[in-house]
């Protein structure tokens, strides 16, 4: 049996290997804010990764999301997570198939949250997934960039509350989210074609995609102001600003942003706060 140091310590170094946007600025949270969003993190990057996979057919991952989100309504149960995911677990990465372990390092009075929030996103992409991301409409874009990205946004201005009695708006929160998930698509616009799948609306050019961005980015620019407590406030703007200057990088016509100039945003962040 696993100490809870020690489950922490391995959630943060999953955290680490899965995400280099979000590992930094949770690093800057305080102790129980750290823990509580790594493992919401973590419980989303586990439910995405099956929504990502290059391999899995579309109906084995609507299957698996739509399963999972049930089994997210009641006391989850690993090993039958386990039985579920079993058949796939050669094509699924490590993190997809700790969900348990994620949700055991949450602390007990918000944990029932994580797994709420994680059992809605995992039906809309179930959904999605169903329905092969057919995105013909900025409604159909929307509703996709809602539950795999403006979603986590609303958690996260919940675990605010929770944490401090922060208030935000809950609209600003989506638009956040939807914005960096807008900048990803715009990095993976090759790769996807070449998988056959496309997030871009019917008609859409890359530049409607580019304002479609922005215009989310500008509205987690007014979520900012709702901010007071530091580690928050650093928190919430790392990601802003690496998409902004991401979104800079791919008009020029390069595909992300150098370490160096990851290391750099963030320092000046620090400075700023």
């Amino acid at each position: 049996m696993q100490t809870e140091k020690q489950q922490q310590k391995e959630a943060m170094k999953m955290l680490k290997d899965t995400s280099r946007t979000f590992y930094i600025p949770i690093t800057l949270l305080n102790p129980t804010l750290k823990k509580t969003v790594a493992s919401a993190y973590l419980c989303m990057r586990a439910i995405d990764e099956i929504e990502d996979s290059e391999t899995l057919p579309s109906k084995a991952k609507a299957l698996l999301l739509r399963e999972t989100s049930q089994m997210l309504e009641g006391t989850f149960d690993q090993q039958a997570y386990e039985n579920l995911t079993a058949p796939y677990a050669s094509l699924l990465p490590e993190v997809a198939l700790r969900l348990g372990d994620w949700l055991d390092t949450c602390p007990e009075n918000y944990v029932y949250k994580v797994k709420e929030f994680t059992s809605t996103m995992a039906e809309g992409m179930a959904y999605w997934a169903e329905n092969e991301w057919n995105i013909q409409t900025k409604e159909d874009l929307d509703d996709y960039t809602y539950y795999v990205a403006g979603l986590v946004g609303v958690m996260l201005s919940d675990i605010w509350e929770w944490h401090d009695g922060t208030k935000t708006d809950r609209d600003l929160a989506i638009g956040y989210g939807r914005g960096l998930q807008t900048v990803n698509i715009l990095r993976n616009v090759e790769e996807d074609r070449e998988r056959g799948v496309s997030f871009i609306p019917e008609g859409w050019t890359l530049e409607d995609t580019f304002e479609y961005a922005e215009r989310n980015l500008e509205l987690g620019d007014e979520y900012m102001k709702d901010l007071h407590t530091k580690s928050i406030i650093l928190f919430c703007r790392v990601p802003l600003a690496l998409a902004k200057k991401t979104l800079k990088a791919l008009r020029s016509g390069r595909e992300k942003m150098s370490r160096e100039e990851v290391e750099e945003t963030v320092a000046q962040i620090k400075k700023d706060v």
